[in-house]
């Protein structure tokens, strides 16, 4: 009877889950954020294999030459084909925001847990600190970091993920207040668990949801601010073809050669707008408040 019992379970599950993935995808504004990323990310996975030119190849075309059947996007200065530079490009945009984001989720989370969970003086201070770095704007707080450690890819992934850092924490924070309150809570601690693992076992599995939605959401943020400081030329450096250094390469050229522009920041807001609409769409399917859940 037992094992008739339970057979059910995993169909049940997959029920849910198949049904969360229909109220998430067929979703219009979802479905159309989906197949873009998808294509962004495809094109920047398979860029060797699909751009005509090698994406540092000089004098591939007429410097500065406008679209045309041979280079899509034109060239730029140096004849180099916008088209295959855009396409590597996504291989520097987009890694870099998903991995300034990862290590804004990870730090972010592990903090708001420490605090809601511990409370009391350390969690009054804790919080003090990150208000005080919620004052900064993230962009001039992640300037600052960067002016302090360097220019360059690494440091900018750590600069963007501090600045996002206190986002993460407020939010966890104030679920783990709650969520600490809950039974389960209370039995895993009269059972004699550790605060560590009541943390890791309870109450991180339960603000998982949360994260996602808000690292998905951050995401286009995280690709946008590591792109600014790009263009600002602290991040990426020439002649490498991340995006927001392809803007700033191009500005100069932008009233006799837009194409130089246009193509870099189109690129960019595709993938921001494809971000937000999926993490949008997910933000509601995920809160049980949402109106619009079907």
């Amino acid at each position: 009877m037992t094992a008739m019992a339970a057979t059910p379970m995993p169909k049940q599950g997959g029920f849910r889950a198949i049904r969360f993935l229909r109220r998430l995808f067929l979703h219009p504004g979802a479905m159309v954020g989906t197949v873009v990323f998808a294509v962004l990310v495809l094109a920047a996975i398979l860029a060797p294999a699909i751009a005509p030119y090698d994406w540092n190849e000089t004098d591939a075309g007429p410097r500065l030459s406008a679209p045309s059947a041979e280079h899509l996007f034109g060239t730029d200065l140096h004849g180099r084909d916008v088209f295959s530079r855009v396409i590597a490009g996504g291989r520097y945009s987009i890694s870099l925001g998903i991995a300034t984001v990862l290590m804004s989720l990870m730090l972010g989370s592990l903090i708001g847990v420490f605090l809601g969970f511990t409370g009391g003086k350390i969690d009054a201070w804790g919080c003090r600190f990150l208000d005080v770095l919620l004052g900064f704007p993230a962009i001039v707080l992640a300037i600052m970091i960067v002016s302090v450690m360097g220019v360059g890819l690494v440091n900018v992934v750590i600069a963007v993920a501090i600045a996002g850092v206190p986002r993460f924490a407020r939010v966890v924070r104030g679920a783990v207040l709650v969520l600490r309150e809950q039974l389960y809570v209370e039995a895993a601690r009269a059972l004699g668990a550790s605060d560590a693992r009541i943390m890791r076992r309870h109450l991180l599995p339960n603000v998982a949801s949360t994260l996602v939605v808000l690292g998905t959401l951050d995401l286009g943020n995280a690709i946008l601010s590591t792109a600014t400081l790009s263009f600002l030329g602290l991040g990426a450096q020439p002649p490498t073809p991340e995006w927001g250094t392809m803007l700033s390469g191009g500005r100069e050229f932008m009233r006799y050669a837009p194409w130089t522009m246009i193509f870099p920041g189109m690129a960019l807001f595709l993938i921001v707008m494809s971000v937000n609409l999926v993490g949008d769409r997910l933000s509601q399917v995920l809160d049980p408040k949402a109106k619009d859940r079907r």
